[in-house]
């Protein structure tokens, strides 16, 4: 029994989650997950019915469990677009767009439909067709909205990158694909300032050769592909028809290009926001994003739903750090999905949005990109909303969704993710690869799901696809994630696997390190790292960043080290802390863990890791500076 305390308990009934379990007989969402995965052929079958998914008949819903190699849905024939675009809305609104400095623009249910559809047209009088790639240089703004739903209207399958990312870096990504066409903008928000970037897309416009027209927003062909408005006709593809391509973050090599289908995305999308969030057309519906991160495709996945949608172009944290709850206030948002950092940024801060804001619409806060700590789940009920349900969840672009995420049926305890998905065969596997509970040890799935990836892109033999996910474990994929599952089948992540620190034998996520050390007032962020050295030792450097006008001094670095010592062991102690002026992140503000691991053990920093897919390149001076210094200690004492 989890000793954790309960944050937040279902107040009623009348889920899209209960209703649906009531439907097929069950009591508990335990033995309705159960059965989801034991029986996957029924609970697919019934998502479809019970969302009442518009496609041809299929020959069967999985030929095998084997993964890879499982096929979904085999003969039907669909697409996402018809049921993002479906719901009945007339002048409600379906897209709220929102920026820094300006009024919110809003689009409604009727508009969105014609918008697209009149733009799907005039891209199929260009000569676009399925399967072509379209690429977008765009910021998250209305305009990327709906030229994404227009292409995948069409069958044509979408790729984008915000304009923040250098063209290089962009073309990392969007060159391997060939493009047809791009659509791109001249500028974001970002700071309090517009900042233009119409260079850079005509830099990365012109290194595509495979385009054939390039189209910027607010220019006279952009407005002359939208100026006609009309109902969208639907090309309905197979089940694997690409939809879009994600990218992975690239730290190591060009970024890998994900291939996602219309049937395995519109499936898992509609089953996890309508079940897991209870997400529905009384609802708004904001996550901050850009379009370099899957999230941005979950986030306009809330059209699936009958739920509006808040697109937010500018800073997280500007004009004041809790700009993300001013902009819930200003749109009525319901759900507000962020960073698992900054929500913990506001609560070290000791922010009370819940004060300073009007959050009586907002009904539940869902949590990504890193483990969130404990404390984040008691400063959220304490000072943003005792009504407000945590969500934390757990996935990734790999299946572009969640493995692992909320449950409004269940309490939410600090620290726990709630539940296993519906349809998501997760466990926890131990080095021999057995399942096992109330321990750490590594995520996994163990029999298909829709939405993982059709395949990679440039990978004809599926090799690089293979290695990625089923070397490890053969036949069941494994995520690389660190976790614990819990008699009652609530989940702790402990963070990447790969990054685990083993000091001694005794094996501890970097995430509760950093629960630790991030409760100081005075740092702002952190990394730690473990290294195994060729004498049997193991180095184990922590680097902080701390709020501004904070050195670090003996005290404080004392208060660091003392902190981890009664979190965790002290086994787990660091052997130094440095101060750095930044931790370095990839483009979606996941820590680099590894490749820092690799830097610090005296690798090249160019060959282990592209400076194109780090989010400032400059935090890494620090770091091989301490590299640099170390191995010349290491080379006058031998």
């Amino acid at each position: 029994m989890s000793d954790a305390p309960v944050v937040w308990t279902p107040s009623g009934g009348g889920s899209q989650m209960e209703r649906y379990m009531r439907d097929r007989g069950f009591d508990d969402y335990g033995a309705l997950w159960a059965w989801s995965v034991r029986e996957l052929d029924a609970f697919w079958a019934s998502v479809c019915e019970h969302f009442d998914i518009q496609a041809t008949p299929s020959e069967s819903v999985l030929d095998t469990r084997e993964m890879p190699g499982a096929h979904w849905f085999s003969g039907a024939q669909l697409n996402y677009a018809e049921h993002a675009l479906r719901h009945p809305g007339g002048e409600r609104p379906a897209i709220i767009g929102v920026s820094e400095d300006g009024p919110a623009r809003e689009l409604s249910w009727d508009e969105l439909r014609t918008t697209v559809g009149g733009l799907a047209a005039a891209l199929r009088e260009r000569g676009v067709r399925p399967g072509d790639i379209v690429a977008g240089y765009l910021p998250n703004s209305v305009e990327a909205v709906v030229a994404y739903l227009a292409c995948a209207t069409i069958g044509a399958t979408w790729a984008s990158c915000a304009p923040d990312l250098e063209p290089a870096a962009a073309l990392e990504r969007l060159a391997q694909l060939r493009p047809v066409l791009l659509i791109a903008s001249d500028g974001y928000h970002f700071g309090g300032r517009y900042r233009d970037r119409r260079g850079a897309s005509v830099e990365l416009a012109g290194a595509l050769e495979s385009l054939r027209e390039v189209v910027f927003v607010g220019d006279d062909a952009w407005d002359e592909l939208t100026a006609v408005r009309a109902e969208p006709v639907f090309e309905r593809v197979p089940f694997d028809h690409p939809l879009y391509v994600l990218f992975s973050s690239g730290t190591t090599g060009a970024p890998k290009g994900i291939v996602h289908g219309h049937g395995g995305q519109l499936l898992d999308h509609i089953r996890h926001h309508a079940f897991h969030l209870d997400l529905g057309a009384d609802d708004r519906f904001f996550f901050f994003t850009s379009t370099n991160w899957m999230v941005w495709n979950w986030l306009v996945a809330g059209l699936l739903t009958g739920s509006a949608i808040v697109l937010y172009d500018g800073s997280p944290r500007y004009p004041e750090l809790d700009a993300q709850f001013e902009v819930v206030a200003r749109t009525d948002a319901t759900v507000l999905g962020t960073s698992a950092s900054y929500l913990t940024a506001c609560a070290n801060a000791g922010l009370a949005p819940g004060e300073r804001h009007d959050l009586s619409r907002l009904r539940a806060i869902a949590s990504t990109g890193s483990p969130l700590p404990p404390e984040t789940f008691n400063w959220i009920r304490d000072a943003v909303g005792e009504h407000v349900w945590t969500v934390s969840t757990s996935g990734g672009t790999d299946v572009c969704s969640a493995f692992v995420s909320g449950c409004p049926l269940m309490p939410v305890r600090a620290g726990e993710i709630q539940c296993r998905c519906l349809g998501a065969a997760v466990e926890v596997f131990d080095d021999e690869g057995h399942p096992v509970t109330g321990q750490v040890g590594e995520l996994v799935i163990t029999a298909p799901l829709p939405s993982m990836p059709v395949r990679f892109w440039n990978d004809p033999d599926g090799s690089r696809y293979r290695a990625s996910y089923f070397e490890h474990f053969p036949g069941v994929w494994r995520h690389g994630d660190w976790a614990t599952l819990t008699d009652e089948g609530s989940i702790v992540i402990h963070g990447r696997s790969d990054s685990t620190l083993n000091r001694h034998g005794i094996r501890i996520g970097t995430a509760e390190l950093y629960a630790a050390v991030e409760r100081i007032p005075e740092v702002a962020d952190s990394m730690v790292v473990g290294i195994e050295q060729p004498d049997g030792g193991y180095w184990m450097p922590m680097f902080v960043v701390l709020e501004e006008g904070v050195v670090l001094d003996d005290d404080l670095k004392a208060n660091i080290l003392g902190m981890i010592r009664a979190a965790t062991s002290p086994r787990h102690v660091p052997d130094e802390v440095h101060q750095v002026t930044a931790i370095p992140r990839t483009l979606t503000g996941k820590k680099l863990e590894v490749p820092v691991k690799r830097i610090l053990m005296g690798a090249d920093p160019e060959k282990v890791l592209n400076r194109n897919a780090v989010a400032d390149p400059d935090a890494l001076d620090t770091l091989v500076t301490v590299a640099q210094a170390r191995y010349a200690r290491n080379a006058r004492g031998r």
